[in-house]
């Protein structure tokens, strides 16, 4: 949702029309070549739910009806589910067991402390 929701709010209720070439390799071209794989033939449903997110953006009720239409395209194809998650970039696996764990899923610049009273000092 936050590449379709990207896409809407970028090209409004045109994002359909949008050409491959118009969507370039980021969040709002990868919500709109969703889209446009997702709903390119334009049925109604999916048209409306468009053009109300784009009337409404970031609206949580908005965004909602068009997850709901979403979905119930990709549970009528499986195929096509499975088509739109391998569009879908692979973020990285990270994971924390355990008490005070940590999971880091890219780079960290600062501290980060787990322990009761902990005490950071600096050099003068």
């Amino acid at each position: 949702m936050p590449y379709v929701s990207a896409a809407v709010g970028a090209y409004g209720a045109a994002v359909l029309a949008k050409t491959q070439e118009a969507a370039a390799q980021s969040t709002v071209g990868l919500g709109t070549r969703i889209l446009q794989r997702l709903f390119g033939r334009g049925d109604a449903a999916s048209q409306a739910a468009i053009g109300e997110l784009a009337e409404h953006p970031g609206d949580a009720d908005y965004v909602a009806a068009l997850r709901l239409v979403i979905r119930r395209a990709l549970e009528a194809e499986p195929a096509l589910a499975a088509e739109i998650r391998a569009m879908l970039p692979v973020g990285p696996s990270v994971s924390a067991s355990g008490a005070r764990s940590v999971a880091v899923g890219g780079s960290n610049s600062g501290l980060i402390i787990t322990g009761d009273d902990a005490r950071v000092e600096y050099p003068r």
